[in-house]
């Protein structure tokens, strides 16, 4: 029997292969483009760095804090959901806070799962919604996402086929890796789904602001009813562009809220206090910040998109997304039958742009290619014009 049998059912990061080629290339002294990883580049704004420095000179701050966030943190959060979705929470019982959306999804979901249930994700999907459930001992059963319409149907064909019935949905609106969204009604609708199942419903909401075109994201916790069977996390990493500070929120049911910070409390000792206190300040202080990181991933998909659809043989036509810092693009009909993973490893050696397959995320994304817009303009331009060189000389 195998020591690491949790381990040995993850399969090795397919992503990674595209990083290593990457490496290779720059070590070989070639200008590379990296569209690849999702780790945002833009600063995080002066206020918030300088409460972080202020509040890291306290020697106060220095000793370990709370697992579930400092109540005046946990206070923010709520004030955070009135003002952008119009829920009330209560600080004390529905709102922890985490080492991130991806610490607290995959902790709530080692809370929830036990050897042998089964958990429905959305495929394709950003890698820890389903890998938090094989690292837990839990099986998951892939349902394809896109179209949207159809996906409830899918999902209901999925119960019916399964055996123990699922335990848990685990879904992401906006989504990553590519950038769907629903309305509030869809929502309502996969709220009812879980209800009439008795499931849990886990919703990665780290896109929520992260939206452009006057789209508006619902969070579950709006829908009527959901507290009974939901659990939410969100996140400061792309919004305010704290994605190395480790910072981010769960909200919903209070006895997932619970369960989530009694492992916690076993686990960890929570987000290093002076973060806790400047995430006080990027959620309750002066938002133009979040407004012009949003303009700023707007600017970059519009140079990436609209440059590569300019008319000509190297044409390649994507649909623009309304929300994440990514784009999720079908890979062009001459290039289809390479394969996503090929086709990445020929964007890099021909045209030195790294992106990541799409087979990476599930079977699902097979024949797509994600690029993050985590580079400035002037180099997504030149990113376009490489890439619209070997389209053209293909």
């Amino acid at each position: 029997m195998s020591r690491f049998e949790k381990v040995d059912r993850i399969p090795p990061y397919t992503l990674s292969i595209v990083n290593q080629l990457k490496l290779a290339a720059r070590r070989a002294g070639h200008d590379v483009i990296d569209l690849g990883f999702g780790n945002p580049d833009l600063p995080t704004a002066p206020h918030i760095v300088e409460k972080l420095v202020e509040a890291a000179r306290d020697p106060r701050n220095h000793r370990y804090s709370a697992s579930g966030g400092l109540p005046n943190l946990r206070r923010a959060v709520t004030r955070w959901y009135e003002r952008n979705c119009g829920v009330k929470l209560d600080p004390g019982s529905e709102v922890l806070a985490t080492i991130g959306a991806k610490e607290g999804l995959s902790h709530f979901v080692l809370a929830a799962i036990s050897r042998g249930d089964t958990v429905l994700i959305p495929d394709p999907c950003y890698g820890i919604h389903a890998f938090s459930v094989v690292i837990a001992g839990g099986d998951i059963r892939r349902v394809p996402l896109l179209p949207l319409d159809g996906l409830l149907e899918r999902l209901d064909g999925a119960v019916q086929d399964a055996w123990p019935r699922p335990k848990m949905l685990i879904a992401s609106f906006p989504h990553n890796p590519t950038t769907t969204v629903i309305d509030r009604d869809f929502m309502a609708r996969l709220v009812e789904f879980c209800q009439r199942h008795d499931m849990v419903f886990v919703h990665d909401f780290a896109y929520a602001e992260v939206v452009y075109d006057g789209y508006r994201p619902p969070s579950v916790l709006e829908i009527p009813g959901a507290r009974e069977v939901a659990i939410e996390f969100g996140s400061l990493s792309k919004s305010h562009s704290m994605a190395g500070w480790r910072v981010g929120f769960a909200a919903g049911n209070p006895e997932m809220i619970s369960a989530l910070a009694r492992v916690k409390s076993y686990l960890d000792y929570g987000v290093f206090q002076p973060v806790q206190i400047a995430a006080i300040v990027a959620l309750d202080g002066p938002q133009d910040c979040v407004a012009e990181v949003i303009e700023e991933y707007r600017a970059r998909r519009d140079a990436l998109i609209d440059g590569l659809a300019m008319p000509g043989p190297a044409a390649w036509k994507i649909e623009k997304s309304v929300g994440t810092m990514f784009v999720w693009a079908k890979i062009p009909e001459p290039y289809a039958q390479m394969g996503s993973l090929e086709f990445s490893k020929l964007l890099l050696e021909e045209a030195q742009v790294a992106v990541s397959p799409g087979v990476g995320f599930g079977p699902a994304g097979e024949g797509f290619v994600r690029f993050a817009l985590v580079e400035n303009r002037h180099r997504i331009r030149q990113a376009v014009r490489g890439i619209r060189r070997l389209l053209k000389n293909g």
